[in-house]
């Protein structure tokens, strides 16, 4: 069996709307070594998952997130969109599963961290999204371990990487090469790739020596893994792989 991470993007959005809880539960059953998922905050500080700014495309509701409060946001969705407590819960019949909090706005740091932090999950937790959020989660929890995204084929500066302390390059797996990823590997870095769809893009990821692949298609990832449901990668000094911005 690869050592290989496999991560679950926004759940498993082929059988379940993204970022539900029924897409979290399909992705941790089909044997996803971690699920990524977008924390945003409503209007009264509750982070909750959802990946747009507003309800229009997966909701059908042209509303606006910060101008909802969390029981108006329940009523609009019936429900769907779940708390970040709702999600962290759904973890622990997998103890070996970790979840990755892709922050899109810097806004959700302080009540995102206070979740994960109460729920006891801090250690099974890591962070991706937009890169002043990361810096709000570094500037708040010294050993938060961050998913730089990036997005081309110039390296980060060293400046950035002193300051910010990432473990992970998390790259758009259409600029990766052998190369590319021997250089991060050069460098102390770990590689991720998000996020390929089709076995001929995660085998040619796999040549490649990447660490771990990020799809919407964990069930055709766990195959080609030759791993069955629920069947996890082996132990390893290496976290799961982030999502996408």
């Amino acid at each position: 069996m690869t050592s290989l991470t496999a991560v679950a993007h926004r759940g498993h959005p082929y059988r379940a709307r993204e970022n539900t809880l029924p897409s979290l539960r399909s992705a941790l059953a089909a044997g996803a070594d971690a699920v990524e998922f977008d924390v945003r905050v409503t209007r009264d500080g509750v982070p909750v998952l959802l990946h747009d700014a507003t309800l229009e495309r997966l909701w059908g509701h042209d509303r606006r997130l910060p101008d909802l409060g969390a029981a108006d946001l329940r009523r609009l969705t019936g429900g769907g969109v779940p708390t970040l407590r709702e999600a962290l819960a759904e973890f622990a019949a997998y103890p070996a599963a970790r979840a990755l909090v892709d922050l899109p706005d810097a806004s959700a740091v302080p009540a995102a961290l206070d979740e994960i932090r109460d729920s006891g999950m801090r250690e099974r937790v890591y962070y991706c999204g937009d890169t002043a959020a990361l810096f709000a989660v570094r500037a708040r929890e010294a050993g938060a371990e961050i998913a730089l995204t990036w997005t081309t084929l110039a390296p980060p500066r060293p400046a950035l990487l002193s300051a910010l302390r990432p473990r992970w390059l998390n790259y758009r797996f259409g600029l990766l090469s052998g190369a590319l990823v021997a250089r991060a590997h050069a460098d102390g870095l770990l590689v991720s790739a998000w996020t390929p769809d089709t076995r001929r893009s995660m085998n040619r990821l796999l040549r490649h020596g990447v660490d771990s692949i990020t799809t919407n298609r964990i069930d055709c990832l766990s195959r080609l893994l030759g791993r069955g449901p629920g069947t996890r990668r082996r132990s390893r000094d290496a976290a799961p792989s982030a999502g996408t911005p």
